[in-house]
């Protein structure tokens, strides 16, 4: 057991506990705006007879199974720059939860807000939840009820790379991977698509619609006049084009063929420890779970000894000061139990074999910049865990890789580079947590979004950037004084002292986590509490991925 020297009662522990949780809670208000913003339009769903789309979700998932919700702040600050008004979400729910025993990726159009129209970074949610279902051979279930592209926004790159969405329905279907639509309602020109690529379609009578063009554009374009039932109703879908397999009387009825139809997913044997079967949603007042309980790891899992609850305590608000990530480790590992690798060569950077929740891990994270001996100790451990089969838990709190002249003839480059290439090349699991820092290439050796790990969440207060803000503030204070001096100009020192303020305001509001998780660079921001569950949870779905047998076919199912 990893032995703790830390004190969760300093005064500055009190410090940075409550400027953790300060952060929770603006990052549960986040979350809580963009269902409170849905639920406004309860009054019309009722009229209509439908469910709200969180109300869908909810009825779709086994009750009491752990679910994970996914990108949930995509597009913070990204429909206005007004923290206050900006309405996360990218316009849809998705998440990995189960489905009559069966892990599934669940995406619903939050048709609540703006009918569901597909915004720019909910385009960037689904593509990426759509790669996370294809890398962990997970069925895609999609309730659909989207206006399509808000015209009033148009952005011709939305189009183009709008689709890749249906392509990725193609290859999902392709690599025997089922894709379930049912729709809820309208699905106009691209939207259409999103049914017509899926293996099996459920309709509402009088309330689904999918069609090319629907009467506006029809009567635009031809001249024709009919009604959207002729043009794509369920009736039609399910009677005349066979669009559509199933015809539901309304969505309750709906999202229990959907289970059913799960339930008899042929070489995917739900889990025993949760809910089976194709039950019919009950009725009630349905509400999404709480976002992960206790994960599971094949029975042989133990609890940390030292208690969670100090994870909000650890790390600093503002990343200068030393946190020993082993103490965040011994939090989040079965019994507390480290075995550290190489412990006394590259000390600044950890490298620990521990269990989380039964399954075997490789944990690499930091204590200070990567050195060269750093870098080559993470470069065998990689390889190490590799040959074990061992998946990878990146804890990123780095401010980088060592800079000056003894690195640089050390030959920190080369070294650092054949980090990099063992995290791309690493032929098992990687899984990233950005706990605090994580600057410059530091990023990329620790595994960032850019090199592709199989889940990236982030804690409230990580930061992410090429460096801090005051580190680029004054690079260019030394460039633009250097600039000067060669010109025989004296600096201002307001002037200076302004562009120095303005960098560091960029810099840091751009390497904020709330910012970052609305461009989508993670899959979402986590209580570090949830840290072991959230990890469990992953892990458990790498491992079924592993195990599931797909039946590729050369091609999707074509609708017949």
């Amino acid at each position: 057991m990893f032995e703790s020297s830390f004190n969760p009662q300093s005064p500055q522990a009190h410090e940075r506990r409550n400027a953790m949780l300060a952060r929770i809670v603006q990052l549960r208000a986040l979350e809580d705006r963009a269902a409170q913003t849905s639920a406004k339009s309860k009054p019309v769903f009722d009229k209509r007879g439908q469910l709200l789309p969180r109300e869908r979700v909810a009825l779709l998932l086994d009750p009491g199974a752990p679910y994970l919700p996914l990108c949930s702040l995509a597009g913070f600050l990204q429909d206005t720059k007004d923290p206050a008004r900006s309405v996360p979400g990218g316009g849809m729910v998705a998440g990995i939860g189960f489905i009559a025993g069966v892990r599934c990726m669940v995406v619903a159009s939050d048709s609540g807000i703006e009918a569901g129209a597909i915004q720019p970074r909910g385009l960037e949610k689904i593509l990426r939840v759509q790669d996370i279902a294809l890398e962990n051979k997970l069925p895609f279930v999609h309730l659909v009820e989207s206006a399509g592209a808000n015209l009033m926004k148009y952005q011709v790159e939305g189009f183009v790379h709008g689709g890749s969405l249906f392509r990725n329905l193609a290859r999902h279907s392709a690599a025997g991977l089922p894709v379930i639509t049912v729709q809820h309602g309208s699905g106009t020109a691209g939207g259409a698509y999103m049914p017509g690529l899926s293996d099996v379609v459920i309709m509402v009578r009088g309330r689904s619609r999918a069609f090319l063009a629907g009467p506006p554009l029809l009567m635009a374009a031809t001249g024709e006049v009919a009604t959207e039932e002729e043009l794509g109703g369920a009736e039609m879908h399910t009677g005349v084009s066979g669009l559509g397999e199933y015809l539901a009387e309304d969505d309750r009825e709906a999202l229990g063929v959907a289970r059913r139809v799960v339930g008899q997913l042929a070489g995917r044997a739900p889990s025993p420890a949760l809910p089976q079967g194709g039950r019919e949603p009950a009725r009630g007042e349905p509400s999404l779970p709480p976002p992960l309980g206790e994960g599971r790891g094949g029975g042989h899992e133990r609890q940390p000894l030292l208690p969670p609850e100090e994870l909000l305590s650890l790390m600093p608000p503002h990343h200068r000061e030393p946190v020993d990530m082993r103490e965040v480790m011994a939090r989040i590992v079965d019994g507390s139990e480290l075995l550290e690798f190489k412990a006394l060569f590259g000390a600044a950077t950890l490298c620990v074999q521990a269990r989380i929740h039964g399954h075997a891990v490789g944990i690499i994270s930091n204590n200070g910049p990567i050195d060269v001996a750093g870098a080559n100790k993470a470069t065998h451990f990689i390889q190490w865990m590799c040959q074990l089969g061992h998946p990878i838990v990146y804890l990123q709190n780095t401010t980088g890789y060592m800079v000056g002249k003894d690195s640089e003839q050390g030959g920190m480059i080369k070294h650092g580079s054949k980090m990099i290439q063992a995290v791309t090349s690493a032929t098992v699991p990687q899984i990233t947590i950005q706990c605090g820092a994580s600057f410059g290439a530091g990023n990329y050796g620790m595994c960032g979004r850019g090199y592709e790990p199989r889940f990236l969440f982030s804690w409230p207060q990580a930061k992410t950037a090429v460096m801090g803000g005051e580190q680029a503030a004054r690079t260019m204070r030394i460039v633009a004084e250097a600039g000067m001096a060669r010109k025989g100009i004296t600096p201002d020192p307001v002037q200076m002292q302004a562009q120095f303020d303005q960098i560091v305001n960029v810099f840091e509001s751009q390497a904020d986590a709330f910012y970052t998780s609305g461009l989508v660079l993670d899959d979402g921001v986590i209580d570090p509490r949830d840290t072991r569950a959230v990890l469990a949870f992953c892990l458990d779905t790498c491992a079924e991925a592993a195990a599931c047998e797909p039946r590729p076919m050369q091609f999707g199912v074509a609708r017949m």
